[in-house]
Order: structure tokens, then sequence, then C-alpha cells
């Protein structure tokens, strides 16, 4: 095992010594603040690119580790799902031409992955949710072979022993349950690096959270999720919920979730932070410590933090401060997580515009911000721009109420374009991305909404055909570079019927099912039949795990056992269910399920992700398939 490599097995041994390890690189960090040891003079940027990997079918592609086996680039590594792939960019001086410089090695750090992909039949998407994300895309074997992944999904499902719930809301809600933090990888986004020194870092925190919200409403970019639309950026509460650690105990108490906004503005320091990350959160992976650090810094030498750096690497805040070493120097950096991955490298770069722009141009005016506007305020316009966009509308500084559209034209805008001149941005770079971020903003076009657009004017098209082409468009629009305030509608109603045709039982499946549980009574099945004129009711234990089904035949053989009696006793669903349904995946085609109905004498399939129920197919859906399928042959 390498000397920084995480443990696989934790125990509570370990688990004191390396706490023990946190609170000296705590103290360290007091001291070299103390001491002034930090890089000064120079403030730097960062970013990390992450990305989908999709198939030919646009759906998620688990090839990650294969293409990277055609990659020599080490700042390319895995993410947290085989589908995912990460770019980390070399750091940059915050000057002159630094945005053009991002873009530039965003660009050519996006051809060289595009290549090594072609090579494994997979392509490369920007964008924050897959629009085509199935179910069975999340299942645990999705998760990247890493220690520190498998840590992750250790310890979010030894505090949830079973399926953790997710609920989000929106105009379709989406409510499910899932056994993996695979699902984490459904969201992908640009993170930004923004080096501080210490002695101003509280400032330059507490201003990153303030603008979060205007910069989250300016880029949303993720509504749809397993085809429900929900929030305008659907990952800031996914994100929140997949990784929820909480006991019962600490939700009832209000704890912040390890994923969170926060609950205060730093008051005097960053090391606030630090210290929070220790006080509330359980350590959840370790790794051998370096040696004492306080020896360290008495010799001369800069010591690593790894454990208080891998520690405050497993608590997500939307923004989150962040040591690290350059040159042999080290410093502080704020990392921002808010924004979404796409729609285009040029939107990308405009949003990094808008982000480095309002922390530059805001300092000199917003010196005492803190004070006037509650934190409270600040979290709910955060929440307000994920779920609404630049529909959103703020509590700004002095109780002022702006939506967010306004806001970022009458006023952020042109302090962030002030901001970057500040630092010698050009002004031919500045119309590039500021003016691109303008455009966005004055025509109300967010990639969030032109998906959401596209779904409401093709209300007769299939979901599933309309975004597996919204992702054929989004893929287009990428790869020529058109910002997404100049996307045209996305308009299907002409495709070809071989187009729409169905392929595999998730096209003809049906969702929207009628469950019994295993202690209910059979005479409510009967009813449920009866009322909804269905044949085949699948049986689910209250936390949704698929235990049986129901037909009309063993509803006919309980009638009959009911009328013999003289006091018919309500008779338990278990009792007359089959324990053992025929269970397909959602991916096999249709010929291939005909075969089995036929071979198997049975009237329904039902529809699995392991042991969570999908869909149910009937022999009435496969009819239906091959009438549509003959149809078009003749």
């Amino acid at each position: 095992m390498g000397e920084h490599e995480v443990h696989k097995s934790t125990s509570k041994q370990e688990l004191r010594a390396f706490m023990q390890a946190i609170l000296s690189d705590l103290r360290a960090l007091e001291v070299m603040i103390e001491r002034h040891l930090f890089e000064g003079g120079i403030t730097r940027t960062g970013a990390e690119q992450e990305m989908f990997l999709i198939d030919g079918k646009t759906h998620a592609a688990p090839t990650a580790a294969e293409l990277l086996t055609h990659l020599s680039d080490p700042r390319f590594k895995t993410e947290l799902a085989r589908f995912n792939l990460e770019f980390n960019l070399d750091p940059k001086p915050l000057s002159g031409g630094f945005l053009r410089q991002l873009e530039e090695e965003l660009t050519a750090g996006l051809d060289k992955a595009g290549e090594a992909a072609a090579a494994v039949n997979t392509q490369i998407l920007l964008t924050g949710i897959l629009p085509t994300l199935r179910h069975e895309d999340i299942r645990p074997d999705m998760l990247t072979p890493d220690a520190r992944y498998q840590r992750i999904d250790d310890s979010v499902f030894h505090t949830h022993p079973q399926p953790v719930s997710v609920l989000i809301d929106g105009p379709d809600q989406y409510e499910g349950t899932h056994d993996s933090v695979a699902l984490e990888g459904a969201n992908i986004s640009l993170q930004l690096h923004w080096q501080v020194e210490p002695e101003n870092a509280a400032y330059y925190y507490n201003l990153a959270q303030l603008i979060s919200a205007p910069l989250l409403a300016a880029a949303v970019n993720s509504p749809v999720l397993f085809g429900h639309r929900l929030w305008h950026e659907t990952r800031i509460a996914l994100f929140e919920r997949a990784l929820d650690t909480r006991s019962g105990p600490q939700l009832t108490r209000g704890m912040p979730s390890r994923i969170s906004f926060g609950s205060a503005w730093v008051q005097e320091s960053i090391l606030e932070i630090f210290q929070d990350n220790a006080a509330r959160y359980p350590i959840i992976m370790t790794r051998k410590p370096d040696p004492n650090p306080l020896k360290l810094i008495e010799q001369g030498i800069i010591p690593k933090l790894s454990a208080l750096t891998l520690h405050s690497g497993t608590v997500w805040r939307w923004n989150r401060p962040c040591y690290g070493i350059l040159e042999g120097k080290p410093h502080l950096r704020i990392e921002n997580r808010v924004l979404p991955a796409g729609p285009t490298l040029l939107d990308e770069v405009a949003n990094a515009a808008l982000f480095y722009g309002l922390m530059l141009g805001l300092a000199e005016e917003y010196h005492d911000f803190t004070s006037r506007l509650p934190f409270h305020e600040a979290r709910a316009n955060f929440l307000a721009a994920a779920q609404q966009g630049l529909d959103a509308r703020f509590t700004w500084l002095d109780g002022r109420v702006i939506r967010a559209r306004s806001l970022l034209l009458e006023e952020l805008i042109p302090k962030a374009r002030r901001g970057l001149t500040q630092v010698g941005v050009l002004s031919e770079d500045l119309e590039r991305y500021l003016g691109t971020l303008n455009a966005r903003v004055r025509k109300g076009q967010t990639g969030a909404l032109w998906l959401l657009n596209a779904l409401a004017q093709n209300p007769h098209q299939d979901s599933t055909t309309l975004l597996h082409h919204a992702v054929l468009a989004m893929l287009h629009y990428q790869q020529q570079g058109i910002p997404v305030h100049r996307w045209a509608p996305l308009m299907v109603a002409n495709q070809s019927e071989s187009a729409r045709l169905p392929h595999t039982v998730s096209d003809i499946m049906a969702q929207n099912l009628f469950t019994v549980r295993p202690d209910d009574i059979i005479d409510l099945a009967s009813r449920i039949m009866d009322w909804k004129h269905v044949r085949h009711i699948p049986v689910e234990t209250e936390k949704g795990k698929l235990v049986g089904l129901l037909t009309i035949h063993e509803l006919l053989h309980a009638h009959n056992i009911l009328s013999t009696q003289d006091a018919p006793r309500p008779i338990p669903v278990a009792e007359m269910m089959n324990p053992k349904p025929i269970t397909i995946p959602s991916d096999m085609p249709i010929l291939e399920a005909m075969q089995l109905m036929l071979a198997s004498e049975t009237g329904s399939l039902l529809v699995v992700n392991r042991t969570q129920l999908l869909g149910i197919v009937t022999e009435r859906d496969l009819v239906r398939a091959a009438c549509q399928l003959l149809t078009t042959v003749s």
C-alpha cells in the first residue's frame, strides 16, 4: 500500500489515531498562519472539468478505465462513477489572458479526451446531469473500483443500512430509492479555484458564498433526472441527498449535511471551516498520516497536512477551503463547486468570468456585506437559484428584493467587467466571455430552460426519444462551440418512423404501476384490478424491494378458497403471490422478451434493477410493439 493510499478498512483504533493526526494538522495550520508561512503577493486560478462518457445510444458508458489506457496525460483521472472522467487543469496567475488560457486548455483537454473516447466507442458530453440517464446506470457495479469511493459508499449505507430514499420536488417530482453512491455520479460540474492569502481568506470565502446564488442562476443546466423535470439545477438537490450520511437523530437536530451551503458566515478566520469539519463530521476514510507536522515546521519543512486534507475532502461544501503546496510553497484556495458542466466550453468560461470578475469587482464595494444580509437569506437565494434559475427572486443586501436576471444585468455583470478590467483582461476577452454571459441572461435561455422548453414544445413525443434527440443536439452544439443562447428550439416531430420504433423493453414498459405489500389483503388487490383494469400487480415491501407478483389467476384461486369457507378470513397477499416472478433487465431487446414470454407461458415480465422494480411488460405491450414494427415494415 502506498504512503498516501486510502485504507480499505478502518478500525476504531485507526480512527482514533487518524483523528489525532487531524488535530495535529489543524494546530500546524494555525501555526503556519501565525508565522506567515503561506505564499503571498499572487492570486492563482485553477479548475477541474468533469465530463460524462456516453455510448452511441446516448446512454451512460462505463468506459472510463478503458479510456484512460489510451491517455498518457496524468491530468485525467477517474471519478466516482465508471461513466465519469475528470480533467485537472494547471494553475494560472489571475491576470491578463487567464480566461483565454482557460478556454484553450479546456479545448485541448477535451479534444484529447475525445480522441481517446473514440477508441472505445464512446463520446464526451458536458452537462450537469445526463438527460438520458437510467436507473440501471447507477447500480453498485457502476462505482469506480477505488478504495476512496468504496469507503464513501460504506459510510452512507452504514448509517442507512436499507436503500436510501431520494425525494426531489418539481413539475414531475421524483421519488425513488438507491443502494449505491454511484447515484452521485449523475452530477457533473466545473469546479473553480481561487487562491487566497490567510489574512483575507475569510472575507473571500464569504464573498464566494454570497455570489453563488446569482452565479448559479445564470448557469443552470440540470433540469431532468430519470426523465423527470425537477429543479433548473437538480444537481444541488441530488448531490445533497445522494451522499447524506446523517442519522435520524442528527436529521432531527438539524445537523448540516456533509454536502451543504453551510450554516453561518465565517466570522474571523478560514480556520473555522476546518475546525467545523473536524468537530461535526465523523471520519469516513483514513490513510497513513505524515510525520509530526509541528516538528517539520521547526525544521523548516512544509508539512503536507495529509490527514486534514483527506478529511476535509470528504465534506463537500458548495464552497470549500483547500490547503495545497505548489512548487514547494503552501497556499490556501477556495474551491467553488456550484457550476454544472456545459452547455459548451464557451459557456463554461463565460461562467468562470462571472465568478472571477465578481470576486474581484465586489471586493471594494461589499466590505461589510455579512452585516447587510443574514446568512439564511444567502442560503435561501442559493436554493431559489437552483430551483428557478434566472426567474429566482433574491433577497439582496439591505433587504432589497430583486429577480436574479435583473440583478445580473443591472449590477453584477457590469461589476464583474470592472473587476476583470482591473487585472488586465483584454476588451476582446471581456466581450467574448462576459458578452456571451450577458446575451444568455438577457435572452433568458440557459441550458436548463432550453431542455425544459424542448419537452414543453414536443408534448406528443415519447420522452425517451425526445431526450435522446436532445442529447444528440447538445453534442452537436458543443462540438461546434455554439453558446447556449444561440441554440435553436428542439423540434423532433419530423423524425423518421424507424427512429421512433421501440427497441428494448425500457421503450415499452409501463412505469406508473399499482403495487401491493405482502401483508395487504387479497381483497384489496382484487379491487385494484377491477378499478384500474389490470391483470398483474407486483408485490413490494415497504422499503421498495420486489418480493412477488399477483395475477388474475392467483386471485381466482383465492376466491375459490374463500367460497368454501363459512366465515372467510382476510387472506394476506403473501400467501397467494408468486414469490419468484420472471424478471428482466430494462435493456433486454423486445424480441428476446417476446421469446421469453412464449417459452415461460407467462403473461407479464417484471423489469428490475437488482431488486428494485422499474416497470412491467405485459402481453398487450408486446402485441402493441409488434403491431408498430409490422406496420412500419409493410
